[in-house]
């Protein structure tokens, strides 16, 4: 007698067995709808994406600001944190899977990572597109002290504290996605950056660019932070490979450092055995 398989229990993910074979899938639904019978046909992958994480079909609206924000993610570029991480996991021979979890603990905090986008979205949220209460959030943050898993947050989430001028390639991608839901948070924060950034007293990160698409998706604050992490892990894989098969030598920046050491002074080394080693 074949043993029949466990119950899964979940809202997202309903399968149904082949008839021969309890352990093989013959149908997969995810929130109702049939994977590989109907979205496979007819939905996007991004499409798709909203689905499992929103449980329902998006706008076409919707469907291009997420396709849009996946592009505007992808790729941070070897200048970030978790990039170079995945880079140096692959310059120094890591599996494939330790270059990308190195790319995820690294991007994972809350100066320029996923944590980050987490407290932007609850400023977002509950500021509901006002200055005064928009200052109200960033002040609370800065003022909670509490220690958990995180540390306290050291700067107003969303915003660069170390930035001089907005960076070109996020005024871009704001005006872009803005133009997209010209109602929405991201409309708000384009027409209100100057200000926000006085008194963020930073300039306006890619973090909250990517908080402010999430809440006009309908997104919550996990949710994003977990988009987040996903989305960036394509340029963390590429740039990983591409170290793998350059080597040491050529890690960025490498070349520059060594020419410094070529040109340093050199200094004498002490004789040990006046100190009676």
């Amino acid at each position: 007698m074949m043993s029949q398989p466990p119950v899964l229990h979940t809202a997202i993910w309903q399968e149904q067995p082949e008839a021969d074979n309890p352990f093989a899938t013959k149908q997969a639904l995810c929130h109702g709808y049939d994977v590989y019978g109907e979205v496979l046909k007819k939905a996007s992958f991004i499409e798709y994406l909203y689905l499992l994480f929103k449980g329902e079909r998006p706008t076409a609206q919707q469907a291009l600001l997420l396709d849009k924000l996946a592009i505007v993610v992808a790729n941070a570029g070897p200048r970030d944190h978790s990039v170079r991480a995945a880079m140096n996991g692959g310059v120094g021979g890591s599996t494939a899977a330790g270059c990308l979890m190195a790319a995820l603990a690294v991007g994972a905090g809350q100066y320029c990572g996923a944590h980050e986008v987490f407290h932007a979205l609850n400023i977002w949220q509950f500021a509901q597109q006002d200055v005064n209460r928009c200052q109200q959030a960033m002040s609370q943050l800065l003022a909670n002290k509490e220690v958990d898993i995180w540390q306290p947050m050291e700067h107003v989430a969303g915003f660069d504290p170390h930035g001089v001028t907005c960076p070109t390639i996020i005024v871009q991608s704001l005006a872009y996605l803005a133009s997209l839901m010209p109602n929405g948070q991201l409309a708000w924060l384009f027409n209100h950056r100057p200000q926000l950034e006085q008194m963020a007293q930073g300039t306006l990160a890619m973090t909250g660019v990517f908080a402010a698409a999430c809440l006009d998706l309908g997104l919550n604050a996990e949710q994003a932070e977990m988009l987040f992490l996903q989305l960036r892990l394509s340029g963390a894989a590429v740039h990983a490979l591409e170290q793998q098969q350059l080597g040491w030598k050529k890690f960025p920046y490498v070349s520059q450092f060594i020419d410094l050491q070529k040109n340093a002074p050199q200094f004498p080394m002490p004789n040990i055995e006046e100190f009676g080693l």
